[in-house]
């Protein structure tokens, strides 16, 4: 285990763990985009040309969709995927899951501004930047079950 229980994750674990959720985005999206090429060929196979969306059009639906994943993830079970493989959990600072706003505002926070994150190495809290501004924190937590059945700030 990489930390103690309920103890704030460090720069190095939530760094691998955001490297594992931009790879379950860039994962998503190639499937998406393999299923728009499948789609395309089963209509038409003798004129098939693979897809080539503009690079601007795929940033943003990637964007969006990481915005999606994080809010959805960090509102529901308080982790995403590679926080659950690395034992982590997003909650509010008064130790709550958070709320659709706030989880919806950390996401959008961090495919905007990423390098917040590095904030956490200085931190002697070890917050990141949107922690610091949203009142969230992620701490080390190994359990299966759901966060605190107290209502989302």
């Amino acid at each position: 285990m990489s930390g103690s229980p309920d103890r704030p994750a460090g720069i190095v674990t939530r760094s691998v763990a955001a490297v594992v959720d931009a790879a379950v985005v860039g994962l998503a999206e190639a499937a998406g985009y393999f299923a728009v090429a499948a789609v395309s060929y089963a209509a038409a196979p003798w004129s098939f040309r693979w897809p080539a969306p503009p690079p601007v059009f795929t940033g943003v639906l990637g964007g969006v969709f990481a915005i999606v994943y994080l809010t959805v993830s960090w509102r529901t079970l308080g982790r995403t995927y590679g926080g659950a493989l690395l034992g982590l959990r997003v909650l509010t600072d008064g130790g709550r899951r958070l709320g659709w706003p706030r989880a919806a505002l950390r996401a959008l926070f961090y495919v905007v501004f990423p390098v917040g994150l590095l904030w956490v190495a200085v931190s002697p809290r070890r917050r990141s930047v949107p922690d610091v501004v949203l009142r969230t924190t992620v701490r080390y937590d190994w359990t299966t079950e759901g966060v605190s059945t107290k209502d989302p700030v």
